[in-house]
């Protein structure tokens, strides 16, 4: 049996109707809105409250996103989105994201997005301070956050 602690944070959904396209599965694009939605609750989870950043004149921006998709998920699966930390830069840093149907594991698509970090008030890269580093290499193992109602 895995000890929770050595999963990576994770976040469940599930999918809607609309979210997928008349081929019955859901449409490639709605994979952005799940990274955005899962990335949001593992940055909420790692440094609370968003406005946290802001009250520092932080903030962060997409500059890549990739998908790579494995298998159709379909109306009303749950998904689990598995977050890991990857390359952390100077001014940008990576989530990896592995997206499995809920139940059976079965790996429907794979995302990395690449962050940079700014400082609003000059609208220009700032460096990753030390203790924001530091929790991003941590992370959240163990950490499960479901919106899917299962």
């Amino acid at each position: 049996m895995t000890d929770t602690a050595d999963l990576p944070f994770r976040f469940r959904f599930r999918v809607r109707y609309s979210e997928c396209d008349a081929q019955t599965v859901v449409f490639n694009a709605r994979y952005a809105d799940y990274v955005d939605i899962a990335v949001n609750e593992y940055i909420r989870t790692l440094f609370g409250d968003y406005q946290n950043l802001l009250a520092r004149d932080l903030d962060i921006q997409v500059v890549s996103l990739t998908v790579n998709y494995r298998a159709p998920a379909r109306f009303d699966d749950v998904l689990e989105a598995r977050i890991r930390a990857g390359r952390l830069g100077n001014t940008s840093f990576t989530l990896h994201l592995e997206f499995v149907r809920y139940g059976d594991a079965q790996p429907v698509a794979e995302a990395d997005i690449t962050y940079v970090l700014i400082q609003p008030s000059k609208m220009a890269k700032a460096p990753i301070p030390a203790e924001l580093r530091e929790t991003l290499e941590v992370g959240a193992p163990g950490v499960l956050i479901s919106h899917a109602g299962e």
